[in-house]
This record gives structure tokens, C-alpha cells and sequence, in this order.
């Protein structure tokens, strides 16, 4: 294998697994219907707004969150630079949402991931920090997708299956 194929290889892969990620069933490691989008569609504004315990974020929190994580990793790709004035803390500081927020908070999560993951598409030249830029992203979006989907066996009242794979 050369080089090139090997980068065509990671490439392709990374992709996949953020589509998968994201949205669409692979197999790779979600089962069907797991994926971010998918889940998030199946909460209210409500359910979004409340922690499983007192002393954790809720899925409004979560989807806050990962969605800051998605843009700093994208402007860091997109500049070759680390970005300066990031407040980690800002993106879990979310209150309670109503249904409006809700849906703008899920739109905005959309964005993110539509723009990083065209970032993504765009890079030629896999070099380290791009490399791990990636993975970082699917990495981070997939355990935040973990934690909302364990949330939701607390919150919605889930069978037990919930977050068996």
C-alpha cells in the first residue's frame, strides 16, 4: 500500500464513521437508528432541559457543547492554528430550553456538523494535525452521543436494551 492509498484509506474511513456518527447506519459501531440526529429527534424540548442528576449536564448541555467542540475543531482546521479565547466553560452554560430553542439548538448542531465534516471532505494533505483534528471529532461527537443516549434511558424511561449494541 502506498502512501497515497493509505491517506485515500483514512479518509474514506473518517468519513464514514462521521456519517455514521451523524446520520446514516454503516454498521461500523452504532446500531440502527442510533445515530446523533436520529436520537436527538426523538427528544422534546423538555426532556433536553433536564439533567439525570443534579450534578449533571443536560442533553440541551451535551448538544451545546459538542457543537462549540465542532466549530473550535473546524476553525483550528480551517486556520492551520489554535484558536485563541476559547471558553470551555461557555458551552456547557445552558439553561432550560422551550421548543424553540430546542430546535435552534439541534439547527445549530446541524450546521457544525455539515460545516466541519466539508472541512473534512476538503483536506488533501493528512497531516498530523489534521489527522488528529479528525479524529478528535468523531472521537468527541461519539461519546457525547453516548452520554445523551444513556440520559435518555433515565429520562424517557427506556427499557433496559437501552445503550446494549
Amino acid at each position: 500500500m502506498t502512501q497515497e492509498s493509505g491517506t485515500a484509506y483514512f479518509k474514506a474511513a473518517i468519513l464514514e464513521i462521521l456519517d455514521e456518527t451523524f446520520d446514516t447506519h454503516h454498521g461500523l459501531f452504532l446500531d440502527g437508528g442510533d445515530s446523533l440526529f436520529e436520537t436527538l429527534a426523538t427528544i422534546s424540548a423538555e426532556e433536553a432541559s433536564q439533567p439525570v442528576l443534579a450534578t449533571c449536564a443536560s442533553i440541551a448541555a451535551q448538544v451545546n457543547h459538542t457543537t462549540y467542540y465542532l466549530d473550535v475543531l473546524r476553525g483550528e482546521l480551517e486556520t492551520g492554528q489554535e484558536l485563541e479565547h476559547i471558553d470551555w466553560k461557555q458551552a456547557w452554560t445552558i439553561g432550560p430550553v422551550n421548543d424553540e430553542e430546542w430546535s435552534a439548538l439541534v439547527h445549530g448542531l446541524r450546521e457544525s456538523a455539515d460545516a466541519a465534516t466539508e472541512v473534512l471532505k476538503g483536506i488533501d494533505a493528512w497531516e498530523e494535525d489534521a489527522a488528529y483534528g479528525a479524529v478528535s471529532i468523531a472521537v468527541h461527537t461519539a461519546y457525547h452521543l453516548g452520554e445523551i443516549r444513556q440520559a435518555l434511558c433515565t429520562i424517557q424511561n427506556r427499557p433496559p436494551t437501552c445503550g446494549e449494541s
